[in-house]
């Protein structure tokens, strides 16, 4: 059956182009694409136990590590995802991830995802890297960003109303992590 309606962001716009970095408006943060140097930083945060609390993933090895960073790097090529590293702009040291996963072009929507360092946790990285990646979300053309998370992530929930993320409601029983099911909120920002 023919579909009629037109993508809302047109099939080959990320896949023929490379994938951008990003500062934030105070400058101070760049989320750049992974890449295989990344290995260590990306093992050492999947080692954190509130990292691992929250993302049911485990890492046990660089190797596993590489392979993460390239799969990110396939994402934006297959158009299904796109993850920046947030690093310190000034030394480019690695602060945590920004992500763009589920891309969905004909719908125009996606859902973030994000995990900071312990040391960057508690200073407005988060919601700064968000902003980031919400605005060059919007002026690409996507529609509806998802952000979601469990209902006892405070620390998640601050992060998304920082960030004009606003909670449109709550999916129950609807994550499964390792201490069992989870109500998880979903917030979200429209475009225009």
């Amino acid at each position: 059956m023919p579909i009629e309606i037109t993508h809302t962001i047109e099939p080959g716009t990320f896949a023929s182009t490379t994938q951008p970095a990003l500062r934030t408006p105070d400058g101070q943060l760049l989320l750049r694409a992974f890449e295989s140097g990344d290995a260590p930083a990306v093992h050492a945060a999947f080692q954190d136990p509130a990292l691992r609390y929250w993302h049911a993933r485990s890492m046990e090895s660089l190797d596993e590590a590489r392979a993460w960073a390239e799969a990110a790097r396939e994402g934006w090529q297959r158009e299904t995802a796109a993850q920046w590293l947030v690093t310190r702009a000034a030394d480019g040291a690695p602060l945590g991830r920004m992500a763009l996963r589920v891309m969905d072009l004909m719908e125009g929507s996606a859902e973030l995802g994000y995990w900071m360092l312990p040391e960057a946790r508690g200073r407005g990285v988060a919601p700064r890297a968000l902003t980031a990646v919400t605005d060059w979300a919007l002026v690409v053309g996507f529609h509806r960003l998802e952000l979601h998370h469990s209902t006892r992530n405070e620390a998640s929930c601050r992060v998304a109303a920082k960030g004009g993320y606003p909670l449109e409601g709550t999916r129950r029983s609807a994550a499964l992590h390792r201490d069992g099911w989870h109500d998880m909120h979903v917030h979200v920002c429209l475009g225009s």
